[in-house]
């Protein structure tokens, strides 16, 4: 029989981490003093604590460890499953890493600019809630991802070529969709693709794709890498809102979110104050 302390050098684990994974039915003593509460292993324990060892390494759980030494047949399909989900995490970190340093290497910045006319195949977004909180958020955000993919490859398809960056609107531009939305019923969404197209092109679209002519205007601009999420709409609502304008308001009822590769930009319609509201 070996000391736990003899057991933790052949191991090369601390004699805290054997006291853990006894707790945890990982790696249970040869024997335990019932007086003294020392705990004693067998040498054969040293082949079971080098896999524990070697699967921990790739940071698998403790659950999911255990589960292998008890099931030899599924341990590699378990491995595989791990590995798949240490991907997903490793590019998620990548991501963000990407979206830090592009925060740091320029802070967003509200901007003004003028938007000239346009023409946009336009079609609801099936489904959608508006996103009242991170998982509706990011089931809307697939959503809309999905319906932008279909819009591009339904104008390409008719001979129209996509001129811009899309863009989500709230699906408010008719009685019965602001109807919906009160109602919680959705669509919630628009989604707007800048097209370029002849007439037979734009008559060819098929009845769910609107075309519509984007009215030229001036807006509030503010772009902010990476993943959209409901902190960072939120935070440029709060840099648009204040925003100092003369004479003119950040309209949030004719708000745009486009879709860029590496980010999104939120823009809100600036209008005019009527003189007869500036004079009161």
């Amino acid at each position: 029989m070996l000391s736990i302390g003899e057991f933790s050098e052949m191991c090369h684990l601390p004699p805290q981490t054997l006291r853990y994974y006894h707790s945890e039915g990982l790696l249970v003593p040869a024997g335990v003093d019932e007086r003294t509460g020392y705990r004693s292993y067998l040498l054969e324990q040293v082949e079971q604590a080098m896999l524990i060892t070697v699967l921990r390494g790739t940071g698998m759980s403790v659950r999911l460890v255990r589960r292998a030494l008890d099931e030899p047949d599924a341990a590699p399909a378990l491995l595989e499953q791990h590995s798949a989900e240490v991907e997903r995490r490793r590019q998620a970190q990548d991501e963000a890493i990407r979206d830090a340093r592009a925060f740091f290497r320029s802070w967003p910045k509200v901007r003004r600019r003028h938007v000239p006319e346009m023409t946009v195949a336009s079609k609801p977004v099936p489904g959608t809630s508006a996103g009242r909180n991170q998982d509706e958020w990011e089931e809307a955000e697939a959503a809309v991802a999905a319906t932008v993919q279909d819009v591009v490859k339904t104008v390409e398809s008719c001979g129209a070529v996509v001129s811009g960056p899309p863009w989500r609107a709230l699906a408010g531009e008719t009685p019965e969709q602001s109807r919906q939305i009160l109602a919680g019923e959705g669509p919630c969404w628009l989604v707007k693709v800048p097209v370029t197209a002849d007439e037979d092109a734009l008559a060819a679209l098929p009845g769910d794709v609107e075309v519509q002519i984007f009215e030229a205007r001036d807006e509030l601009s503010l772009f902010i890498p990476g993943k959209s999420s409901i902190a960072k709409y939120c935070t440029a609502l709060s840099r648009l809102i204040p925003h100092p304008l003369d004479d003119a308001y950040a309209d949030l009822t004719r708000m745009r979110h486009l879709l860029h590769d590496d980010g999104v930009e939120t823009t809100a319609a600036i209008t005019p104050i009527p003189r007869t509201s500036l004079s009161h």
